[in-house]
Order: structure tokens, then sequence, then C-alpha cells
């Protein structure tokens, strides 16, 4: 069992910046993708970054790219997402997750909510 636990989240005006931290701990593999996720109020659950633990190869989602970057620290096991020129839109809970890759996430954090005022 991997345990992660996100922190970070908080209130922002737009055009603003934040960072997420994601600490992994318990059976974590090297190989594992980590990804963020995120789910606005009426929205569906969707992705919005993922990296790979094993060749630092990275993915975005479209409406992120550019903004957002997410990185990792393997000796800590955490993982983070600078969020930069945050928009309204970008409102939503975050959840950190890890799987062997972004369509079979298996562990995920219990959420941290982002909100951007305008």
């Amino acid at each position: 069992q991997v345990q992660l636990v996100e922190s970070g989240g908080g209130l922002v005006q737009a055009g603003g910046s934040l960072r997420l931290s994601c600490a992994a701990s318990g059976r974590t593999f090297s190989s594992y993708t980590m990804g963020w996720f995120r789910q606005a109020p009426g929205k569906e659950h969707e992705f919005v970054a993922a990296i790979s633990w094993s060749g630092g190869s990275t993915s975005y989602a479209d409406s992120v790219k550019g903004r957002f970057t997410i990185s990792r620290d393997n000796a800590k096991n955490t993982v983070y997402l600078k969020m930069n020129s945050l928009k309204p839109e970008d409102t939503a809970v975050y959840y950190c997750a890890a799987g062997v890759s972004i369509a079979a996430m298996g562990h995920w954090g219990q959420g941290t909510q982002v909100t951007v005022s305008s």
C-alpha cells in the first residue's frame, strides 16, 4: 500500500501562483508514474499532469500546459505541481495519484482544495 498526502492548496487570486506537494510513503516503486488530477464542482474528474519516476518524462493536459510544471524529488519521495498564471477555472480539488501508468493509477491521496478568485 502506497500512502499519498497532498498539501499546499489554498486561496489565490487569478494570475497568482501556488505549489502543491505530494508526499509518498509505504511501498513506492521507482518505476511508478506519479500524477495530478482534479475535480471541480459539477465537472468530471480530469487529468492534469504526470511524471515518470524512472524516466523523468512528463505529460500535461492542454488546459494547463505552459502554466503548470510537475516535478519530483526522489530522495524525498515527493512530487510537486507548480501552478502559475492561475485562472478561476483552475478551481478544484486536486488529487495526487500513483500507478504503473496514467491509465492505471491505483493509489490516491485525500485531495487538497485550490480556489482561484477573479
